[in-house]
């Protein structure tokens, strides 16, 4: 799917974003690489059938919605522990300038669609997370508040080998977009690459919440090296659109990765959720776990893909997706897929799309339970299976406390 070209975008605004932020030269040279094909590149695949494209990302108007010069964050950044780096990308050139140039990119083309070489030419805030060998550390948080019509982040995650960190990611709307005025529909997006050497250990949480004006893109992917484990844990509440996916490249023999989701929709929001992985090596493991909710007239996409290679010997490869319905005018689609090239494999996949029970919803009322709580219930426990998966306290309160909220 092609997209007309933003007029007001020019390689003059690139260079201005990249001499504010006091940049490199070779990562200037990136962004005005990602502009120019911008001139050719395509929107992201979606699903469609025919007669009907599942996600249309066709009407959206980037032209009114990117404002690249006025971009306003507040970001918290904090680590546990003195030896793992957490720093916005403006404060780590000089020291790790080479750690960066060697990587950034090297998971994620700036080219692979629109939206990403988009996202690379403008970003202006985003996180490097630098974790050297041996360093073991849990509570990285990165915390943000978008405060204008547009926001374009960028995160790079470096394990270096035996190292290991757990990274939790926030996003929702701040107050002060209000204040200055801003209203109509707005854009954020978000990128994130994580190398993951020998033997390290990545967890990677994202909570999206941003308010219902906001159209979001995420793109989040991550490499492994022989024994690494790359986890992540996506969870969106928020956004009137939101595109979501989740990669995996297993690359070394041994390593391993699980893709955990979660999403509530109420109202008219729009859930594109895809999760991928691709199996490159030897004895590798992946388990994608995906359970969301709609309700009134909100609507779901789910894609699943786990793909074997020739070489991915003694693989093994699990998904499944479960979607609950509160609403007889919410709307679900889920399509898993399963692509092998080596018969060594354990394989499996699947997919259910399903009103609550009304056996179990008969049953508590019966047992003088009113019919909403007893409804509420049902989902608290439809969502059970997957917190189970979160091993992060925080961030598993955190999920649950969104759910109540939507239930209330």
């Amino acid at each position: 799917m092609s997209t007309k070209a933003i007029e007001s975008l020019s390689e003059d605004t690139v260079r201005r974003i990249a001499d504010e932020r006091d940049e490199p030269e070779w990562l200037l040279e990136t962004r005005i690489d990602a502009l120019e094909a911008l001139e050719t590149a395509d929107l992201p695949d979606v699903i469609q059938t025919p007669g009907r494209r599942w996600t249309d990302l066709e009407s959206l108007d980037f032209e009114a919605l990117v404002d690249p010069l006025n971009q306003s964050d507040a970001t918290e950044r904090a680590a546990g522990d003195d030896e793992v780096v957490v720093l916005p990308f403006t404060e780590a050139f000089d020291e790790y300038g080479d750690v960066i140039e060697a990587n950034f990119g090297s998971v994620l083309d700036p080219d692979h669609n629109y939206l990403t070489a988009l996202s690379v030419a403008l970003f202006t805030t985003g996180t490097f997370v630098y974790v050297p060998e041996g360093v073991d550390v849990e509570d990285v948080t990165v915390r943000a508040e978008m405060n204008s019509r547009s926001l374009f982040s960028q995160t790079l995650v470096v394990a270096e080998e035996s190292s290991s960190v757990t990274i939790l990611e926030s996003i929702e709307s701040g107050d002060e977009s209000a204040e200055a005025g801003i209203d109509g529909d707005r854009y954020f997006s978000n990128l994130v690459e994580i190398v993951a050497g020998e033997n390290a250990n990545v967890q990677f949480g994202s909570l999206q919440n941003l308010d219902r004006d906001t159209y979001t893109y995420s793109l989040k992917r991550g490499v492994t090296d022989t024994y690494a484990t790359v986890d992540w844990i996506e969870s969106n509440f928020g956004s009137k659109l939101t595109r979501s996916d989740v990669e995996t490249e297993l690359n070394g023999d041994g390593s391993e990765s699980q893709i955990v989701g979660t999403f509530f929709g109420t109202d008219d929001q729009h859930f594109d959720i895809n999760a991928r992985v691709w199996h490159q090596a030897e004895q590798t493991t992946a388990d994608l776990v995906t359970r969301g909710v709609l309700d009134d007239v909100a609507r779901s996409v789910y894609e699943g893909v786990q793909d074997v290679g020739e070489d991915a010997w003694n693989t093994s490869s699990y998904q499944r997706e479960n979607t609950l319905m509160l609403s007889d005018d919410a709307e679900a689609d889920a399509s898993p897929k399963l692509i092998i090239h080596n018969h060594d494999t354990e394989a499996s996949h699947s997919a259910t799309v399903g009103q609550v029970d009304a056996e179990d919803l008969f049953y508590l009322e019966s047992r003088s339970i009113d019919s909403r709580t007893a409804r509420n219930m049902l989902v608290e426990g439809f969502f059970v299976p997957v917190l189970e998966e979160i091993a992060v306290d925080e961030f598993r309160d955190d999920v649950q406390e969104l759910v109540l909220q939507r239930l209330q």
